[in-house]
């Protein structure tokens, strides 16, 4: 006589939602992957945006169809774990082991420590603060590798670069999240605008980017390490295990 909650028309679309975030995001990993296996770096990092596209409006979508009441016994959190971890970690570990940004003799070494160090940060309780910095380098590997690309880094400086960000994971700097600091949002903000922007023409014209678009790219990051550093010195390491 009546519908059960099990077979509501809410019901129905929050749980194709939810399948169908996983297999976008799932999917996403396996182009990049193909991409990278073809040589096609700027392919791959074309793939990693759609991916940064997705995460961003995926949690929301879900959270307003009520997913978790939905399928109560599935985590979102830990399927985001697990795909961050391909789109973060893996993709790029698997582009340094089969490109030529690293020299040949460390691709397979700084590959697995990219992978390894990453499971520190993942499995971390307290990798967040309260304000939403990240503690110790967030395994944003992806935009590591970006910069190598862009900037046209020597193979031996890109090394240096992947071994100085794996040691900052251990080292309880803060980085800040785009999304969930408060503090400066909207230079935040902006910032991630113009390095998007950066991002998308480079990927156009190809590497290396233009002198403008490295410009960008070198401003960026010190804006990350200077607002780091002073969330460091002003609030101290006072971390949480909120996600």
């Amino acid at each position: 006589m009546f519908r059960s909650r099990a077979h509501s028309p809410i019901n129905s679309s929050s749980g194709f939602v939810s399948k169908l975030q996983a297999n976008l995001r799932l999917g996403r990993n396996l182009k990049q992957i193909g991409a990278a296996t073809a040589g096609d770096c700027a392919g791959a990092f074309a793939w990693l945006g759609a991916a940064l596209i997705v995460e961003g409006a995926d949690g929301p979508l879900a959270r307003a169809l009520e997913v978790k009441k939905v399928l109560p016994r599935f985590s979102g959190e830990d399927l985001d774990h697990v795909v961050d971890y391909l789109t973060y970690v893996t993709v790029p570990a698997f582009i340094v082991a089969r490109s030529s940004i690293v020299p040949e003799e460390l691709r397979l070494s700084l590959a697995a420590a990219i992978m390894l160090v990453s499971l520190y940060h993942f499995a971390d309780t307290k990798s967040k603060t309260s304000d939403g910095y990240f503690v110790g380098f967030p395994a944003i590997w992806n935009v590591i590798i970006l910069y190598c690309f862009v900037l046209g880094l020597a193979p031996g400086a890109a090394a240096l670069l992947i071994g100085l960000c794996a040691v900052l994971t251990f080292v309880p700097l803060h980085w800040v999240h785009p999304f969930r600091v408060r503090r400066l949002r909207p230079v935040t903000f902006g910032i991630v605008l113009a390095w998007a922007a950066a991002s998308v023409s480079t990927l156009h014209r190809g590497f290396p980017g233009s002198a403008v678009e490295r410009l960008i790219f070198v401003i960026a990051a010190l804006y990350v390490v200077a607002i780091g550093l002073s969330s460091r010195a002003k609030t101290g390491d006072h971390s949480s295990n909120a996600p």
